[in-house]
């Protein structure tokens, strides 16, 4: 794991945001949009594309593959232009293939100035949701940045008077 280096000279803290297809996921972006234009930071989202097991068929394996891609590719533009509304920061889009908590725990290890992780908590009864139960759970006591867990009943103007 890389030495954290956001507050050095040529450095800067990056929040780093975890994209998917939550309807909660918007809360973490705008947060983490509204920190980093507020502290002169940056904004990374992260867009981690499972595998899906699929390899009888190399051909059909490669188009899925490529139709996974377009779909991350369109899901972080969407939640790009909603940072640049709400932050007006220029994200960085990183999009990995695998399983989402060794990705995250991948990317920081090779970025030093990813800083801090933003999820945002599920509002339905099955709990927060898996991110964040597992980020904020079990891996808590070891993980190498701290997590902040924004609220997913927040609405944009909550979240603007407390970023």
């Amino acid at each position: 794991m890389l030495k954290r280096r956001s507050t050095e000279a040529g450095h800067r803290r990056k929040f780093l945001a975890v994209i998917d297809d939550t309807p909660e996921c918007s809360r973490a972006v705008v947060y983490a949009a509204r920190r980093a234009e507020r502290t002169s930071g940056g904004l990374t989202m992260l867009y981690v594309i499972e595998p899906t097991g699929f390899q009888h068929w190399i051909g059909v394996e490669n188009i899925m593959r490529a139709e996974a891609m377009d779909e991350a590719e369109a899901v972080l533009a969407r939640f790009a232009d909603i940072a640049r509304r709400h932050g007006s920061v220029e994200p960085e889009l990183v999009i990995r293939e695998g399983k989402p908590a060794d990705e995250i725990l991948a990317l920081i290890g090779e970025d030093e100035d990813i800083a801090i992780l933003v999820l945002a908590a599920a509002t339905d009864k099955e709990g927060p949701g898996p991110l964040v139960s597992a980020m904020a759970g079990r891996l808590a006591g070891h993980f190498p940045v701290p997590v902040t867990i924004v609220p997913g009943s927040l609405a944009d103007e909550d979240i603007a008077a407390i970023a």
